[in-house]
């Protein structure tokens, strides 16, 4: 899978998650390892999310996985607590605006049971 490949599916399931109960500001940076390498960011501002494939420097918390374990975790399908106590996937920044990501993830979750 190319980097391009991966970011397209990846935002797709990001996208589905209800950031408009976020009032707070949340910039997360994900950087992919190996296979489809490459970076992009998840933003939450003002209740709206945004997912873009760039490096994001005024970040509150990076993310560092392979491309399957971020895309696990994009589908809901490994928690990423447990996939940091597992070390696959290693954060750095503001543990406590990281730990934000599994509502996101959980959100998005919810979301795509309800299409089905």
């Amino acid at each position: 899978m190319t980097y391009e490949e991966f970011f397209t599916e990846v935002k797709e399931k990001f996208m589905d998650a209800d950031a408009s109960g976020v009032t707070e500001h949340l910039a997360y940076q994900f950087n992919i390892t190996g296979e489809a390498e490459g970076a992009f960011y998840v933003e939450v501002k003002e209740g709206k999310l945004y997912v873009e494939p760039y490096d994001y420097h005024d970040r509150d918390a990076e993310f560092t996985a392979s491309a399957e374990t971020l895309m696990k975790i994009a589908e809901g399908k490994l928690d990423p607590i447990f996939a940091v106590t597992m070390k696959k996937m290693k954060v750095d920044g503001d543990i406590d605006k990281a730990l934000k990501l599994k509502g996101l993830i959980d959100s998005a979750k919810k979301k795509d049971k309800k299409k089905k």
